[in-house]
């Protein structure tokens, strides 16, 4: 049994113990590490930066996607930046008027240990006709793409490497092209309480390119508790998840809709006024 550490700032961390190395190994992009864990079951790092855990992963993957989903009166498309682990997919294809989701991932090492490992994150969603496996740079697809979609997730790694270029305000710009009509946008922000910075500076990037931008909140354990996403919003959310047919969802229904919505002080405060 041995512990690891992912510090938060350089003060703060979280420490999970860990019972059983199951993989690690180097990608093109990024340290990859897959770990049996007694609290979470099976989890990844990429980077010694903690990304899913099977037993919870629920509280991420349901709040990214159905509050942009149910927001939108009839999503039919969608496009997935990152998420090789295959859980995002796995929600919006809950949607009977689900027609394409496309999931472009930069790193096929991730796809890899998902379908390995991570069968109860995807559940088959990579079997699934409706969806589309790109291998790729996200921000090279979205900037050459002229297609329109109704859904876009950004279930990406924190803004730091790779990722960092797709965290920008002239990136946001570009998702903002891609997005139909009723179209919605969904990303994490980082932590209010341990990012604000961060947090302020994203919401502020979006608002240059989007109506309406709303932060929400999540607790998820494996990030460090209290964390910060941010889409559209939608009403009368329970009907729309019944009419949707939204079933085995762990964490999301119409009272946790409004609850994420629910801004403390201390967050109003680091939202930019518009």
């Amino acid at each position: 049994m041995k512990e690891i550490v992912e510090w938060l700032t350089p003060d703060v961390g979280t420490l999970i113990r860990v019972s059983e190395t199951l993989e690690t190994f180097q990608t093109p992009y990024q340290a990859v590490e897959v770990m049996n864990t007694p609290q979470f079951g099976k989890v990844f790092r990429l980077d010694e930066c903690m990304m899913t855990s099977e037993a919870d992963e629920w509280f991420y993957h349901e709040n990214l996607n159905h509050v942009p989903g149910i927001a939108h009166p009839e999503p039919k498309s969608a496009l997935i930046l990152g998420g090789g682990d295959g859980g995002s997919a796995r929600q919006l294809l809950k949607y009977a008027s689900m027609q394409r989701v496309v999931l472009c991932e930069l790193d096929q090492g991730v796809v890899d240990i998902a379908k390995r490992h991570f069968a109860k994150v995807h559940q088959g969603a990579f079997d699934d006709p409706r969806l589309e496996l790109n291998i790729g740079d996200g921000l090279a697809y979205v900037a050459a793409s002229q297609e329109r979609f109704d859904l876009m997730v950004l279930d990406l790694t924190d803004p730091q490497g790779h990722a960092e270029a797709l965290y920008t305000a002239e990136f946001f710009a570009d998702c903002a092209r891609l997005l139909g009509e009723n179209g919605v946008l969904s990303l994490h922000v980082g932590s209010p309480q341990f990012h604000p910075e961060r947090f302020t500076r994203l919401l502020s990037s979006l608002q240059q390119h989007f109506h309406v931008v709303r932060p929400y909140l999540v607790p998820i354990a494996i990030y460090g508790g209290l964390w910060g996403m941010a889409c559209a919003t939608a009403d009368e959310v329970d009907a729309r998840v019944a009419a949707r047919g939204l079933t085995g969802l762990n964490y999301y229904n119409g009272d946790t809709h409004k609850g994420v919505l629910a801004l403390p002080n201390f967050v109003k405060r680091l939202v930019p006024a518009k």
